[in-house]
């Protein structure tokens, strides 16, 4: 597809401002120092790494998206879960890690996907989180059999305890066994997961998390696969089918799917694989259902990025992070003549956060480029585009002012289009320059909705059957849009330009997790509870091996404070984990502002750590402290409290 042919068809393009492109990441002249890589509004990691995105699940509210996350790259590999929560699946607020690498004796975690166990079917209780997840058995020098492992949270998702150091599903002989997806079968009353077994789908069957069975397996015929997906969709003829997705190698090399049908224990394919997007930096996808709509519709994200060049990224020395998401999708199931296939678009909810419109009306197109009255390096471009007769059409996008970089979007006899192969492209093979997705050439109009960031664009071609997804690492001060036709002219009509406020996280910290020998740096402590330190013990509940336990002071009758050094209250919440006794006022956790208690809760006569979240919003900007507070000296005469963090 990348032939000799369509780079002379670049190159005519390029001609036409008298300019020889030239590509690769280090060609550019380096950016100011002050210029920013981080998204605009997509999905960026706080900080280090993020790779695979975990499917979210959706409790009290919101969705809780889980993701790949190494806190210590580039230095060491190895992942944990951290955690963000969205309502819209737009603007997130990261909340930490959620699952800790090195908890047990199977190192960090891989993919898998997370449940609301809401029947309690595997005995956690009723609602609690569990989560399948490969992890290696007992790794001997850093190296080990790809098992599945069990995890689960009583807090809700916001953490996640091992369910010991054994695997649900052994390797059982494998080579390749990993990113188990799970999926409720309420027709059987029963689990199911899809595991990547190197080539091919493995289907797993269990009553509780716990027990699993081998039904079938699914052969891919793609090579290795990884990041399986399964789920039942209703098209929009009223016909019920169900998608096996995979990620991949290949060209593109992201989202494969067939649809087809399920029984409960096998998939059967009923046509050849399709692509979810024909760009290549799709990859790891997840979907997961609307809740306004579960039968009909999904959304959809994947992580922006490419195993080929999964280093190649000016983000980490610029803002000290490596790792993009796409925008959120909603994913429906149309009936075309030659089958059926997915067709998605940005989330309706990402117009709600739009902060202008600028309606660049309708710009006519005769030959040669045509620079748009605007510059930006990220915004969403919409336009409808019609024509007669023309070779090829399209949009310069990044366009440096010189007009030697940039990268084009369009469309070319039968095929559309993609190619950074003039700015910024990541690739440095060349391989992966230029993305194609297939045109009707009798079709004579279309519509294009373009998502500019600040290092990708999304081509969304008409319905979105057909899109490109591309990390394109321009110079920050690229900022220019042309429009282009060759061998005819073109009407561009319609043409907007939305953009939208700064929606990065604030990264979430902790305050205290209570991990140490001793309080952290700067805690104090009087009464029975000086010279002491965290507890090691377990409590359902708890994060690591330890927790602050008054109980460790001499037992209930023990009295005194442990008070946290001054913090700032910079984020809208204060989170933590609380146990012991009931005894307002008298076992208590307080977060003071000015010496003054202006938040208090208590426990509930219990040993098992629960969430609580409080509020601070209306005292943003404000130092505070935590003071746990135990004057009681009778039953539950203690206090619990684990992870004290601050988030939005």
């Amino acid at each position: 597809m990348r032939s000799t042919t369509s780079r002379l068809r670049l190159l005519s393009a390029v001609a036409l401002v008298a300019a020889t492109a030239v590509a690769g990441p280090t060609d550019a002249p380096p950016a100011a120092a002050a210029a920013t890589y981080r998204a605009q509004y997509h999905f960026t990691v706080p900080d280090h790494w993020k790779n695979d995105p975990q499917r979210p699940v959706y409790v009290n509210g919101k969705f809780y998206y889980y993701y790949l996350y190494n806190v210590d790259y580039p230095t060491t590999v190895g992942t944990a879960w951290r955690l963000a929560t969205t309502t819209d699946n737009v603007a997130f607020a990261d909340q930490g890690i959620a699952a800790p690498k090195n908890t047990n004796a199977n190192a960090d975690l891989w993919s898998g996907s997370a449940v609301v166990d809401t029947a309690n079917t595997a005995g956690f209780g009723a609602g609690a989180v569990v989560q399948l997840v490969t992890q290696q058995d007992h790794p001997v020098n850093g190296s080990g059999p790809q098992a599945q492992f069990l995890w689960y949270s009583i807090d809700g998702g916001r953490t996640f305890r091992p369910y010991g150091d054994t695997p649900v599903i052994p390797n059982g002989g494998r080579r390749d066994f990993r990113d188990p997806k799970v999926i409720r079968d309420s027709a059987r009353g029963r689990w199911v997961a899809a595991i990547t077994e190197g080539d091919r789908i493995g289907f797993f069957t269990s009553p509780d998390l716990k027990t699993w069975t081998r039904q079938s397996d699914f052969a891919g015929g793609m090579g290795i696969l990884e990041c399986p997906d399964l789920f039942p969709i209703r098209a929009d003829d009223g016909t019920t089918h169900w998608v096996l997705g995979v990620s991949a190698g290949g060209t593109p090399g992201t989202y494969a799917y067939w649809t087809g049908t399920f029984d409960g224990a096998a998939f059967t394919a009923d046509a050849a694989p399709q692509w979810l997007d024909h760009g290549f930096d799709w990859y790891a996808g997840v979907t997961w259902e609307d809740p306004a709509a579960p039968a009909d519709r999904r959304f959809g994200l994947a992580w922006m990025n490419n195993w080929a060049y999964a280093d190649t990224t000016p983000t980490r020395a610029a803002d000290g992070f490596n790792g993009t998401d796409s925008i959120v999708r909603q994913i429906t199931l149309k009936h075309y003549p030659d089958g059926y296939a997915l067709a998605s678009q940005p989330t309706p909810a990402l117009a709600s956060h739009a902060s202008s419109v600028t309606d660049l009306g309708t710009i006519q197109v005769n030959g040669g480029l045509v620079p748009l009255a605007y510059h930006g390096t990220a915004y969403q471009l919409d336009t409808d585009v019609s024509w007669t007769q023309l070779d090829n059409i399209g949009l310069q996008l990044r366009v440096s002012a010189d007009g030697t970089r940039h990268a084009d979007t369009g469309i070319y006899h039968d095929y559309s289009y993609l190619n950074r192969r003039q700015t910024g492209s990541p690739d440095t093979t060349g391989a992966r320059g230029e993305s194609h997705a297939p045109w009707d050439p009798a079709k004579k109009t279309a519509h294009l909705r373009i998502l500019v960031d600040r290092t990708t664009i999304e081509v969304f071609v008409d319905d979105g059957r057909y899109v490109h997804s591309s990390e394109v690492f321009a110079d920050p001060a690229d900022t220019g849009i042309n429009l282009y036709t060759t061998g005819g002219s073109a009407t561009f009509a319609n043409t907007t330009i939305t953009e939208f406020p700064d929606l990065s996280q604030r990264p979430a910290h902790v305050v205290s997790g209570f991990e140490g020998t001793s309080y952290d740096p700067g805690w104090t402590t009087t009464g029975s509870f000086t010279g002491t330190g965290p507890s090691f013990e377990y409590l359902p509940g708890m994060v690591g091996n330890a927790v602050l336990d008054t109980f460790a002071g001499g037992g209930d009758p023990a009295t005194g404070t442990i008070t946290s050094p001054p913090f700032t209250l910079d984020r809208n919440h204060l989170h933590f984990l609380l146990a012991g006794g009931n005894h307002p006022g008298r076992t208590s956790i307080n977060l003071l502002v000015n010496g003054q208690v202006v938040r208090t809760a208590t426990g509930d006569d219990t040993g098992v750590l629960k969430p609580v979240d409080w509020d601070v919003s209306g005292l943003q900007g404000q130092s505070a402290q935590v003071q746990v507070v135990d004057q009681e000296t009778g039953a539950w005469g203690h206090l619990m409290v684990d992870q004290v963090l601050l988030s939005d």
